[in-house]
């Protein structure tokens, strides 16, 4: 018996290199799938709640992101992680200006 495994298609997201450095976005906007996932994921929004925040998105194009991200999941984190820690090194070098004046701001990715 043989398994046939359907491709899913995401007729919402597009991969532009010259769009967001090639990163999956909804098409027409430079909204990337992880802006999506990660007011879902970890800002605990519903798509409903997105819509609210992005109302240029409908709920078509929220689900869409949401179907890509999970199917895209590993990918997507470990760039993700690997930009904040990029970010880390970057702040290393470069302190902020703003911090130097009130003190050290709540770090929201930890």
């Amino acid at each position: 018996m043989s398994i046939t495994v359907k491709e899913i298609r995401h007729p919402y997201i597009s991969i532009d290199k010259k769009i967001r450095g090639g990163e999956p976005v909804i098409a027409g906007t430079g909204i990337r799938v992880l802006d999506i996932a990660i007011r879902y994921e970890i800002m605990g929004m519903s798509p409903e709640d997105i819509i609210v925040a992005l109302p240029h998105l409908n709920l078509s194009q929220i689900h869409d992101a949401l179907s890509y991200y999970y199917e895209h999941k590993d990918e997507i984190d470990k760039r993700w992680k690997d930009t904040i820690k990029n970010t880390d090194t970057l702040k290393k070098i470069y302190p902020s200006i703003l911090e130097k004046k009130i003190g050290k701001i709540k770090d929201l990715h930890r």
